[in-house]
């Protein structure tokens, strides 16, 4: 049990004494933030030189949305890195994308895609990530020129994402919780570890950061990524609409992840119809869990494994009008490690 405690320790950064000490630091000055000093501050003539003019584009945003287009980049020091476009330079953007920097620079997880570092241009503004070899998910599940992922991985990718989630909305300070749960947003390292990232959603949010003045600051122009973190003020966080907000986006989190696990065991993309989310609340679910199961596995599967991932799917995307029958995403990952454990492997945290 010990030697679990600490390797859980070491992967999450840490362990909070208590649920208040999500809340024990003051609230931050929004304006005149500066970068923060322990990020790699790139030069606009370093990005260009590494992207090779902007030639090597990963992926382009052609909507002009939130993600900006990104681009493979290697660096004169070898390093080789995703780099997504931030945004044009505005004054009030440049406060906003500082704040940003401030708080993915904060965000340390194994499976979470790391923040390398930043160019500040004139007429742009650029984020560098570690770069993802194996690229996003759903491309791995659902693009038929790849080698599709055995159940290992898969098995192994549902533990990492709940580990990703467990340590951004229970472990951070502040707590983040505005990340969208989707096979977009988890990337794919060299060695197909899953890693989620805050800055790859299509859609455009707003960053909401609720101050110790207990009013919302929108930052309208601010388009980086989805991330939204909660207020360290105590006061606002004992309120009951508060309460009551923080619970909301908890349960959506979890429909979000069982979703997310019944695209890896079908294969299916989720569609907006819900069909997926329909055949595991149905009665009969378990009888037809084998006839549902990805058919480019080709049957290659642990069938206790795929019952238990089912049925935390199942659990997840239950409609519930009580909190308190929601499980928890701390309550996933135990379930899922222990199972993994007792059938003679070990997860990774």
């Amino acid at each position: 049990m010990g030697a679990c405690c600490l390797r859980r320790r070491l992967c999450l950064g840490g362990t909070p004494s208590s649920a208040a000490s999500k809340f024990q630091l003051p609230a931050r000055k929004i304006s005149g933030t500066p970068p923060p000093p322990f990020v790699r501050r790139f030069t606009a003539r370093e990005v260009e030189a590494a992207t090779r003019g902007f030639t090597a584009v990963l992926d382009a945003d052609a909507a002009g949305g939130a993600r900006g287009t990104a681009y493979r980049a290697r660096f004169a020091g070898g390093l080789v890195a995703t780099v997504r476009r931030a945004g044009a330079g505005e004054d009030g953007g440049k406060a906003a994308f500082y704040l940003e920097l401030q708080l993915l620079a904060r965000l340390n997880h194994r499976h979470l895609v790391r923040l390398r570092g930043f160019a500040d241009g004139h007429h742009a503004r650029f984020l560098v990530f570690d770069h993802m070899e194996n690229r996003s998910l759903k491309e791995c599940l659902h693009d038929p020129l790849r080698t599709p992922l055995d159940w290992r991985t898969r098995l192994q990718v549902a533990i990492d994402i709940a580990a990703a989630l467990e340590y951004l909305y229970y472990f951070c300070d502040p707590p983040v919780f505005h990340v969208s749960v989707n096979s977009g947003n988890v990337l794919m390292d060299s060695n197909f570890v899953a890693k989620v990232t805050s800055s790859h959603s299509r859609s455009t949010m707003t960053l909401h950061i609720l101050c110790n003045t207990m009013s919302i600051l929108n930052l309208n122009n601010f388009q980086l990524s989805d991330v939204s973190v909660i207020s360290h003020d105590m006061k606002l966080a004992t309120t009951e609409s508060f309460q009551e907000q923080v619970e909301q986006r908890r349960a959506g989190l979890v429909f979000e992840y069982g979703v997310l696990v019944l695209e890896l065991v079908t294969g299916q993309s989720p569609g907006s119809d819900g069909e997926l989310v329909r055949w595991v609340q149905e009665p009969g679910f378990a009888g037809t869990m084998n006839r549902m199961v990805d058919a480019d596995l080709g049957g290659v599967y642990d069938a206790r494994e795929l019952r238990d991932l089912v049925i935390v799917a199942r659990l997840c995307t239950r409609r519930s009008d009580d909190d308190d029958d929601v499980i928890s995403i701390p309550q996933i990952v135990r379930y899922l490690q222990g199972k993994v454990e007792r059938l003679g492997g070990e997860a990774r945290c």
